[in-house]
């Protein structure tokens, strides 16, 4: 089963704007370094729709060839509104060597349910079983795969798991309730991994661990081992910065919070834009308060 701690990771942009390849090798060695399970580039922290094909599929193949010989596996972000295009970039991405795809709901075309699990079942009929994360985030799509529509997704070949970013403990326990044997539920939301952990959850996809990914992986172990003491505290001492990550649209703030640490970021593509000086200091003010507290000399980079 897919479990622990997966890293939705940042694109780094060198200043011209170009994509900053030396800037991600830092980037995800120092994920390999924390133990992080599992990274997806060129997910929505990656800025996927502001990439061209070539743009995502160098990164993809920086990222493989990063984590290859190494216990932390990738799984890229593939998916699109149009199915074809889908279907074409997770075969590539298999051919890059990922271990995986992370494959979004189509946005903007509002699919029905129906169409959610044709959509799905047209990629993994066309790319031979190879394993399938599902991602479900309406803040962005504009559409909610619920519960129902994610188990009868969660029976086609290759599919281990989702990514369930709806916000809604409800739905991620209906999810749990009804799931297949193997069938892993990740949180998409950093300030519900302990509760979704605690229901049964698998993990999280994080877009916390880019800037603390030795303590986020703390969260999740002790989580999973069922040491909900450790958890807590870790749960409450991470939630200021989880909340200053999405004062503005993601990953504008993890960006700035990854400058402020002196680690390669450069700006996010427009249509997003950097964030604003209130927001720069929330930033600032969590960090400075993980840096104070007795951890912050965590393995993996967590050294604010």
């Amino acid at each position: 089963m897919l479990k622990g701690t997966v890293t939705a990771l940042v694109t780094p942009f060198r200043a011209d704007g170009a994509l900053d390849e030396p800037g991600l090798r830092i980037l995800v060695a120092r994920q390999v370094e924390a133990g992080v399970e599992v990274v997806v580039p060129c997910g929505t922290t990656g800025e996927s729709p502001a990439l061209s094909e070539a743009e995502q599929l160098r990164v993809i193949e920086l990222t493989v060839q990063a984590c290859r010989g190494t216990a932390t596996r990738v799984f890229a972000g593939t998916g699109s509104n149009n199915t074809p295009r889908t279907i074409e970039m997770t075969r590539k991405a298999r051919d890059l060597g990922a271990d995986g795809a992370l494959v979004v709901t189509p946005a903007y075309n509002k699919p029905t349910p129906d169409g959610l699990v044709a959509h799905f079942a047209a990629v993994t009929g066309a790319c031979g079983g190879f394993p399938i994360l599902l991602y479900n985030v309406p803040g962005r799509t504009g559409v909610n795969m619920t519960a129902e529509t994610t188990l009868r997704v969660a029976t086609q070949p290759g599919v281990v798991g989702i990514k369930e970013a709806s916000g809604s403990i409800v739905q991620a326990s209906e999810i749990l309730a009804g799931a297949p044997r193997g069938f892993a539920v990740l949180s998409g939301d950093d300030p519900l991994t302990l509760p979704l952990l605690a229901l049964g959850g698998t993990g999280v996809v994080s877009v916390v661990s880019n800037v603390v990914p030795a303590r986020v992986k703390a969260l999740v172990d002790a989580g999973l081992a069922g040491d909900l003491a450790t958890a807590r505290r870790l749960h409450f001492e991470l939630l200021p910065l989880a909340r200053a990550l999405f004062l503005e649209t993601s990953p504008s703030p993890c960006k700035a919070a990854l400058t402020l640490l002196g680690l390669p970021s450069g700006d996010v593509r427009l249509p997003l834009v950097g964030v604003g000086e209130k927001t720069r200091q929330a930033v600032a003010d969590a960090l400075r308060a993980i840096r104070e507290s007795p951890l912050h000399t965590a393995p993996g980079g967590d050294r604010t």
